[in-house]
C-alpha cells in the first residue's frame, strides 16, 4: 500500500504530510513513570531506556497496520512531542561526554610515562649521591632511638657520702655494696627494727645507749676522732733516713719542711667496697680514709692568701682541722720555686742514683768556638739489630737472662745505681689554672719528688696550640715569655713546650688515615700525643722510666705510696699468662682471689668460651660469619711481629723466651721491670666497635694481610720505659709506624716482646650493680676478655663504664670528688648537709640523706676525669674593696 501511494501523483500533499509520522505508531505507548518524569530533563539515559529505544528503532522497518494508522492520525500531536524528547536524550554527545580526542590522550599518556621515568631516575641518582656522601663522612648517620641501658635502673649508693663522725673500724664495717646474693638490701632490716623500737627507746633511760651502735646514737653528737700522719701508717712505703735518703726542704736554707698528709683510722659506716681491682693485690691501704684538710692542708688548703695559702677551704665542717699543722707550721707558697726545690733535692741525694751525663747539644754545623768532639759523626750499628744476627739460642738466653736478672736486681738496689723516673704531666698553654689544680700539682711534687729524695722528677709538658701567633721556636726570649704568661710562677721552671708543627717536622712522611676527620690530624694533641712523649724521652736520657700523667687525675691517698706499689706489683708479675690477665677486668667478688683469676684467664684462653660470635659454631647447617673468631686462642709467648717481615724494625734486641710456654713455672719475668704499666685492661681492639681500632698506619696491609697485631688501653696515663719510648720514637721516625696514643705503646710492646702489665687498682661504682652481671658485661669480649669481639665493652657499650671512678668519660669521679671537697653537686651536699642533720629525711636515696655526719672521708682511690672544680676563695672580695687613693697623703 505504501508503494501504491508513492506512485499516485494525484494524491494531495496534505495527505502525504499527515502520514509522515506513521512509523511512530508501531511502538506501544509507554506508561509514564513518575520517577522518570522527575528526571526527564537529565541528559543521561539508563540502560532500560536505551533498550526501549532500540526496540522502537527496530520497529520502524516493519510495515504499519491500518489500526496503527488510525491511532497515529488521532494522536499525532502528542507523538511528535514525545519523539523529539526521545531524540534529545539519544544524542551521541550526551552518552560519550567523558571521552577526549585521541590526539590529546596520546599526549597525556606520553607525559605520564615521561614523568614516571624521570622520577625513577631522580630517585636512583639521589640514592647514589647520598651513599657517596655517607661514605665520605659528609653526613652523620642518625643515631638510633635512645633506649635506657639496664644499669640506669639500679639504685644509687648513698654511703659514699658519710662523714667522719660515723667512722668505724674497717673490720667492723658492714659495706653497703657489694652484697652477697643471700643477703637483703643494705640496712633494710635495721630500719624496720628502728621503727619498731623507736617508741620503746623514748621510754628507756639514756644509759646503755652508747653500746647499741650508730642506730641509737645520733651521728651529730659524736666527736671527730684524731688524725695521724701518714708516715706513721704501718703499711706506708715512704723513704726514711735509715734508707740513706736525705730530707728535702723547700728553701735554700733547709728550714721550711712540708707538713705530712694525715689520715683517719677506719671508714664511714656502711662505706661501699671497691668493685674492680683490689687493695690487697697492690698492698694499698684500705682500712684508712682521708678528709680534705688532711689531704690538702699541707699544700695551702684551709688558710688565707695573706698567710701564703690559697684562700680556699674556709667553709663547711672544720672541726679538728688544726691538727694538720701540729708538727710543722703553715707554709707561705708565694715565693716557692718548685723546679729549684727538686734540683736541690736531687743534688742532696745524687750519690744514690746512676750518674747523669752532662747535657750536651752539639751544634748543627761548623762552629768556630766548638770542640773537636762536636764535629764527630756517630753512625749506629743497626745491622745486627735489623737482621737478627745476635739472636742467641734459647738455652744461652735462659742462662744469660737469669744472670742478668740477678745482677740487675742487685744493681737496682745498690747505692749509686738506682734508676730515676720522670713524672710528665701533660698540659696546654690555654689551660685555666684554678686553685684546686695548683693544690694537686703541689701534692704531686711534694709526695713524689721531695719525699723520695729525688728519685722522681716532675715535669710539665705544655702544648703551644697556636705557634703561628707565638713563634716559640724562632726565639728563646719568646719561648721564655710564653711560659711566664701561661703558667703560674711557682711551676714555670718545670715547663717544656711542644707544638703540632714541631712534631710534624720531626716525624715526617707518615700516612694520615684521617680517622677522625680533617680537624684532628695525626700530629695533633689528640691522635699524636705520644709523639711529644717519645721526643721528650729522647731528649732526657737521665731517666729510666717515664710516667705519663694528666691534669685531670686525682688521688685521695699518698702519690708515692701508690706509684711505688704499682711498680712493685708489675715487677713481681711473671710473663706466663701476662697478656691474658692484662686483657680482663679483675673483680674479686666474681673472680675470687688473684690466683683464681690467673687460672680462670688461662682456662678461658686455651679452651674458649661461648659468646655471640661463636654460639652457632656447632649447630648443623648454620655457617658462622667469616669474621667470627675461633674459640681457642694461642697464648702470647714472646714477640708478636707483623706478618710482613719488611715491617720488622730493630728486632735483634727483643726479649726471647728462655723455654717453651708449657715448661715455664711462672718464673720468666719475675723481678723484671715492666716496660709498660697501664691503669686499664690492655685489650685486643680487633673486631670491637671501638672507633679508633683501625687508627694504625705505616704497615703493609695488602694481599689480605690486614692490620698488624695490636693492643690498646683506654686513658693514656701509664708508665713507659726508656727502651719502649726509644723503640716507638725510632720506629715512627724511620719506619713510619704509628698508632693512636692509647694503642701505640701497647702495640709496640706486643710486637717487640716487652713486658706490659695492667695494675688492677681499686675502682668504685655509683650504683648497685649485681656483681656477676657486671663481670659479664665488662668481660664480654672474646673468651671472657674485655676486647677481641663486637660485644666488647670498649666501643658502643662503653656507657656501662660511666658510673665508675676511673674512665675517660666517667661522671661519678668528678661528682664524688667535688662532694668530698664540700661542694654542692646536683643540689646535694654542701656546708648545710655536713653540719645539720635532717630528721625528716628517710636516708634511702642520695637526695634524702639526713646529713649532719661531718665532712666526707674517702679511702685512697684514683679518680678520672676531674675537671672544672671551682672552690670559693675567701678574702678576694675584701682585698678588692681596699682602694688606695693617690691624692691621700697617708696612702
Amino acid at each position: 500500500m505504501g508503494l501504491l501511494s508513492l506512485k499516485n501523483p494525484l494524491r494531495s500533499r496534505e495527505a502525504r504530510r499527515s502520514k509522515l509520522p506513521l512509523y511512530k505508531e508501531l511502538a506501544a505507548p509507554r506508561v509514564p513513570s513518575p520517577t522518570k518524569e522527575r528526571y526527564s530533563d537529565d541528559e543521561f539515559t539508563t540502560d532500560e531506556e536505551d533498550e526501549d529505544d532500540d526496540l522502537t528503532d527496530s520497529s520502524i522497518s516493519s510495515p504499519p497496520s491500518s489500526r496503527g494508522s488510525r491511532q497515529t492520525s488521532s494522536s499525532s500531536a502528542p507523538m511528535l512531542h514525545k519523539s523529539s524528547a526521545t531524540a534529545m536524550r539519544r544524542r551521541p554527545t550526551s552518552r560519550y561526554l567523558y571521552r577526549l580526542p585521541n590526539k590529546v590522550i596520546r599526549f597525556l599518556c606520553l607525559g605520564m610515562v615521561s614523568t614516571i621515568v624521570i622520577f625513577i631516575f631522580v630517585l636512583v641518582r639521589a640514592s647514589q649521591m647520598e651513599n657517596r656522601r655517607i661514605a665520605e663522612g659528609k653526613i652523620e648517620k642518625k643515631p638510633p632511638i635512645a633506649v635506657a641501658p639496664p644499669w640506669e635502673s639500679f639504685n644509687f649508693l648513698t654511703r659514699y657520702y658519710g662523714g667522719i663522725r660515723t667512722l668505724v673500724p674497717f673490720a667492723e664495717n658492714e659495706p653497703q655494696y657489694p652484697r652477697a646474693q643471700d643477703e637483703g638490701p643494705y640496712d633494710t632490716d635495721q630500719r624496720k627494727k628502728q621503727q619498731q623500737q623507736q617508741q620503746q627507746k623514748q621510754q628507756q633511760e639514756k644509759t646503755g645507749k652508747a653500746a647499741r651502735g650508730l642506730e641509737d646514737t645520733p651521728a651529730a653528737v659524736k666527736a671527730v676522732p684524731p688524725s695521724k700522719p701518714f708516715a706513721e701508717y704501718p703499711g706506708a712505703v715512704l723513704p726514711k733516713s735509715a734508707d740513706g735518703i736525705r730530707e728535702c726542704f723547700l728553701d735554700e736554707q733547709n728550714t721550711v719542711r712540708i707538713p705530712p698528709a694525715r689520715y683517719f683510722d677506719g671508714q664511714p659506716k656502711g662505706f661501699p667496697n671497691s668493685v674492680l681491682g683490689s687493695y690487697e693485690v697492690l698492698s694499698l691501704p684500705e682500712d684508712i680514709c682521708f678528709d680534705r684538710f688532711g689531704r690538702y692542708g699541707p699544700y695551702g688548703y684551709g688558710y688565707s692568701t695573706q698567710t701564703g695559702g690559697l684562700g680556699i677551704g674556709e667553709h663547711g665542717d672544720k672541726e679538728g682541722y688544726e691538727a694538720v699543722w701540729e708538727t710543722a707550721k703553715k707554709i707561705d707558697f708565694r715565693n716557692v720555686n718548685w723546679a729549684e726545690a727538686q734540683r736541690r733535692c736531687y743534688k742532696a741525694n745524687a750519690d744514690l742514683y746512676q750518674p747523669i751525663a752532662p747535657l750536651s747539644s752539639p751544634p748543627r754545623g761548623f762552629y768556630i768556638a766548638g770542640n773537636a768532639d762536636d764535629a764527630k759523626v756517630v753512625v749506629p750499628d743497626n745491622k745486627a739489630k735489623n737482621t737478627g744476627e745476635n739472636v742467641a739460642t734459647a738455652e744461652s738466653v735462659q742462662a744469660d737472662g737469669q744472670a742478668d736478672a740477678v745482677s740487675a736486681s742487685h744493681n737496682a738496689t745498690a747505692p749509686g745505681n738506682m734508676p730515676r723516673t720522670a713524672i710528665v704531666i701533660r698540659c696546654w698553654d690555654e689551660f685555666y689554672w684554678g686553685e684546686e689544680d695548683i693544690l694537686n700539682l703541689r701534692a704531686i711534687i711534694s709526695e713524689l719528688s721531695l719525699a723520695s729524695g729525688g728519685r722522681y722528677d716532675v715535669h710539665l709538658l705544655v702544648q703551644v696550640r697556636n705557634d703561628a701567633m707565638f713563634p716559640v721556636w724562632a726565639d728563646d726570649e719568646t719561648y721564655s715569655h710564653h711560659i711566664t704568661q701561661t703558667v703560674p710562677r711557682e711551676f714555670q721552671g718545670m715547663v717544656t713546650l711542644w707544638s703540632e708543627t714541631q712534631m710534624l717536622a720531626i716525624y715526617q712522611g707518615l700516612l694520615d688515615l684521617w680517622t677522625k676527620g680533617p680537624d684532628l690530624p695525626l700530629h695533633g694533641s689528640y691522635r699524636g700525643l705520644q709523639m711529644a712523649m717519645q721526643y721528650f724521652a729522647h731528649k732526657h736520657p737521665e731517666y729510666e722510666h717515664f710516667w705519663q700523667w694528666e691534669m685531670d687525675i686525682r688521688y685521695t691517698g699518698h702519690y708515692y705510696d701508690l706509684l711505688t706499689k704499682m711498680e712493685s706489683f708489675a715487677k713481681a708479675q711473671p710473663r706466663k699468662g701476662l697478656w691474658e690477665r692484662n686483657a680482663r677486668f679483675y673483680m674479686p667478688y666474681a673472680h675470687g682471689t688473684w690466683e683464681d683469676f690467673k687460672q680462670m684467664a688461662r682456662v678461658q684462653t686455651e679452651h674458649g668460651t661461648v659468646g655471640p660470635d661463636n654460639m652457632w659454631d656447632k649447630v648443623p647447617g648454620v655457617k658462622s660469619p667469616s669474621h667470627a673468631p675461633q674459640k681457642p686462642e694461642e697464648n702470647i709467648w714472646g714477640p708478636q711481629r707483623p706478618v710482613d717481615q719488611n715491617d720488622w724494625f730493630e728486632y735483634g734486641d727483643d726479649p726471647v723466651p728462655p723455654h717453651s710456654y708449657e715448661r715455664d713455672r711462672y718464673t720468666w719475668g719475675v723481678g723484671e721491670e715492666a716496660d709498660l704499666i697501664t691503669l686499664n685492661p690492655i685489650f685486643n681492639p680487633e673486631g670491637t666497635t671501638w672507633g679508633l681500632a683501625d687508627d694504625i698506619t705505616g704497615y703493609n696491609e695488602s694481599a689480605g694481610i690486614g692490620k698488624p697485631p695490636r693492643r690498646a688501653q683506654i686513658i693514656t696515663a701509664s708508665r713507659m720505659s726508656r727502651r719502649l719510648l726509644r723503640t716507638m720514637h725510632r720506629e715512627t721516625a724511620f719506619k713510619k709506624h704509628h698508632a693512636f696514643p692509647e694503642m701505640w705503646p701497647a702495640t709496640a710492646a706486643l710486637q717487640h716482646g716487652y713486658k706490659a702489665v695492667y695494675a688492677p687498682h681499686p675502682e668504685f661504682v655509683d650504683r648497685e650493680w649485681p656483681t656477676e652481671y657486671m663481670a659479664r658485661v665488662l668481660n664480654a669480649g672474646r673468651n671472657g676478655a674485655a676486647g677481641g669481639s663486637r660485644t666488647s665493652v670498649f666501643g658502643d657499650r662503653e656507657h656501662n663504664l660511666k658510673g665508675l671512678t676511673w674512665y675517660y668519660n666517667a661522671g661519678f669521679a668528678a661528682n664524688l670528688y667535688k662532694r668530698w671537697l664540700g661542694l654542692r653537686v646536683n643540689n646535694d651536699g654542701g656546708e648545710e648537709f655536713e653540719m645539720t642533720r635532717d630528721e625528716s629525711a628517710d636516708d634511702l636515696t642520695v637526695n634524702t640523706m639526713r646529713g649532719g655526719e661531718g665532712r666526707m672521708c674517702l679511702p685512697p682511690m684514683l679518680l678520672h676525669p676531674v675537671k672544672d672544680v671551682e672552690l670559693p676563695v675567701e678574702g678576694e672580695a675584701e682585698e678588692a674593696a681596699i682602694v688606695v687613693v693617690e691624692s691621700d697623703p697617708a696612702a
